[in-house]
């Protein structure tokens, strides 16, 4: 039965102006105009709104590893009871060098990471992203490394970012590293960095950021720059999110009981006691120390257990959740975890960046 217009607003609770405009558009299917007004069938359904599609920001990421700094960014993932959704930012081309960390990179994140040199790979770059990320290979600006700078073999890498940026145009790049780098002996390499992200014509800032301030349970610095494109807002660092550290207990103690469980990581090197690297000992008190990548078995020993900390715990230590696995031996988990950007840290600096990218 046709009923007027105004009628069939007042049943769907419309003002008749909407219902006029969606009579004008054709969306609603049996209305018809009689003179200067319009009927409509009072049987139809008032039609849907049509939502549209949120196209996701784009990530390109180099200096992979096994994706916790991906892991980070993309979001959807769960931490010792806390949530840390999802950021609407999709990974659409990766690049690592080790097969094992591609492997695990696999398993947990997705298909898109590319395995090989990334001297031979930047030709392979998408086009165009929203945003270029990669933590560049610190062995050579570390502490524990050979402190050879920018002048080391590895360390000079951070040069494919600066390509990656040049090639594909994001909105924003995040180049994170040590922080030795900001040590009076690696003051020549900053400089040398900052001076060439700074020829890509961004806003460039850095930070030294503490992991233990953003909810990860351990004690690690790492340096992030950041550049943002000139038409956009600067970029501003997350405020830190955890003002009381989480404790190496706190993060652990659930596993102390724990049997050896490889398919779950919960592994543990055999090594005895050598040396100060060798003879560390979590305290259950404070987040735990700095998980390291080259270690060679000589990971921290547990607070309470007698022995060293588990792969699974070091995964925890280094933020990354329960349900990321770890298909490779105990070296190369040992590896891929100490190499590794803390999920948690990346998401907070994942969220400042898409605040940038929305204009906020």
């Amino acid at each position: 039965m046709l009923i007027a217009l105004s009628e069939y607003a007042k049943i769907h609770n419309r003002s008749g102006d909407t219902l006029r405009r969606l009579a004008e558009s054709g969306r609603l299917k049996t209305a018809i105009k009689i003179g200067r007004n319009w009927a409509v069938d009072s049987e139809e359904n008032y039609p849907a709104r049509k939502r549209t599609k949120q196209k996701p920001i784009t990530i390109v990421s180099l200096f992979s590893g096994c994706g916790g700094m991906d892991l980070g960014f993309i979001g959807g993932f769960d931490f010792l009871g806390k949530s840390y959704g999802r950021t609407g930012m999709e990974i659409i081309w990766a690049n690592e060098l080790n097969p094992a960390a591609c492997r695990t990179y696999r398993e947990n994140l997705g298909d898109y990471i590319v395995e090989g040199d990334i001297c031979e790979q930047i030709k392979n770059l998408p086009p165009s992203a929203d945003i270029v990320i990669g933590g560049f290979p610190c062995q050579d600006i570390s502490i524990n490394g050979k402190m050879l700078g920018i002048n080391g073999k590895r360390s000079s890498l951070y040069t494919y970012i600066v390509e990656a940026v040049r090639k594909t145009a994001p909105k924003v790049f995040a180049a994170e590293n040590v922080g030795g780098l900001l040590l009076k002996q690696n003051e020549y390499s900053l400089n040398r960095i900052v001076e060439d992200f700074n020829s890509l014509g961004y806003n460039l800032t850095y930070q030294l950021y503490h992991a233990e301030e953003y909810g990860v349970p351990q004690t690690r610095e790492r340096i992030v720059f950041v550049g943002t494109r000139k038409d956009l807002p600067e970029f501003v660092p997350p405020a830190p999110a955890a003002h009381i550290p989480v404790t190496a207990y706190e993060a652990l103690h659930d596993l102390e009981g724990h049997p050896e469980d490889k398919p779950f990581s919960h592994i543990w090197s055999k090594a005895k006691v050598s040396g100060e690297q060798g003879n560390r000992r979590l305290a259950a008190g404070r987040p735990g120390y700095t998980i390291r990548a080259e270690c060679h078995g000589n990971i921290q020993f547990h607070y309470s257990l007698p022995r060293r900390i588990s792969m699974r715990e070091a995964a925890r230590i280094q933020s990354f959740p329960d349900s990321f696995m770890f298909p490779c031996g105990l070296r190369e988990t040992e590896r891929q975890i100490g190499n590794a950007v803390p999920p948690v840290l990346a998401w907070h600096i994942a969220n400042a960046v898409k605040s940038v990218i929305e204009g906020n």
